[in-house]
């Protein structure tokens, strides 16, 4: 069966999953929005950034959809706007974090010995570490004490990519044990006999036989990991750690509305309920993939 059949059969199994079907349009819809975040502002002819005081807490509105913020900013564009940077960052973390994660699963699975010991202590050593506060600390470390120029430390494209990386350091351990797992499995099988019989080199192997047979794998461990990269992005953002105002994030997003709550609530109602369906749909969507992907579930 080639793999063009084998992709059919998977997709067709995913859209058969309801709650994943229904995941998908959700963040299909949401990402749509997102990226047209900017159109829409501009059709409607408001400034997501601009303030006004004098339209504080203002009801939704024909002009005001779900009405505005503390400083008068329209609610639903601050929305889409973070939308984007909080997608952007759980997204572009789960992909960092996954070729970092293939990378040293692959490597020390395949070679083993020393190597691969060294590279499953250190994995240990990294999961062992408190998530939190160890992000906190790499989240509060001044870039300009690091050489970064002021400017460039200050912007808010910088503050983006710092955070992506951040979140993507501490991400990429299970999917280095899940990948190593698999190739231990999968330098057992014929195929990669064959290969070392005919002289490939080790290089080719992993890259050319062993990782494109673990991508099912990967990609559940990916989509599943997007959620929760999501989540703490939102985290450090509601600490203050991660994305930086003027740029809108959910969790930015609720920070500026903790203190908030009795005078206008869904300031924090609406951020706190798109954060919760973005991560729980990335979970439906990942664990339709798993089922998708198991040759097993067609018995189902």
């Amino acid at each position: 069966m080639t793999a063009s059949v084998l992709g059919r059969h998977a997709w067709g199994r995913l859209l058969r999953h309801h709650l994943a079907r229904a995941s998908l349009i959700f963040l299909a819809f949401m990402m749509v929005l997102s990226l047209a975040a900017p159109l829409i502002a501009e059709l409607r002819g408001i400034d997501p950034t601009q303030t006004d005081l004098f339209r504080r807490f203002e009801p939704p509105s024909g002009r005001f959809w779900l009405g505005t913020d503390d400083l008068g900013r329209d609610l639903f564009q601050r929305l889409l706007d973070g939308g984007r940077v909080s997608m952007l960052v759980g997204i572009s973390g789960a992909l960092l974090s996954a070729i970092l994660g293939a990378l040293i699963g692959v490597t020390a699975g395949y070679l083993g010995g020393r190597l691969d010991a060294f590279l499953m202590r250190f994995t240990d050593g990294v999961i062992s570490l408190p998530l939190l506060p160890l992000l906190i600390v790499v989240a509060a470390i001044d870039p300009r004490k690091l050489g970064v120029p002021a400017e460039l430390a200050q912007s808010e494209t910088f503050s983006l990519y710092r955070i992506v990386v951040i979140v993507a350091l501490t991400g990429w351990t299970t999917v280095a044990r899940l990948v190593r797992a698999e190739t231990l499995s999968l330098k057992a099988r014929d195929f990669t006999r064959a290969a070392q019989a005919l002289g490939a080199t080790p290089e080719r192997i992993m890259f050319r036989h062993i990782l494109p047979n673990a991508t099912g794998s990967l990609i559940v461990a990916t989509t599943i990991s997007v959620g929760a990269l999501i989540l703490l992005e939102s985290t450090l953002s509601f600490l203050g750690l991660g994305i930086q105002p003027p740029a809108a994030s959910w969790g930015n997003m609720l920070t500026g509305a903790q203190e908030l709550l009795q005078a206008a609530p869904m300031l924090a109602v609406w951020p706190g309920l798109l954060i919760f369906l973005t991560v729980i749909a990335f979970n439906f969507v990942g664990d339709g993939l798993q089922d998708a992907l198991d040759p097993r579930s067609e018995r189902r």
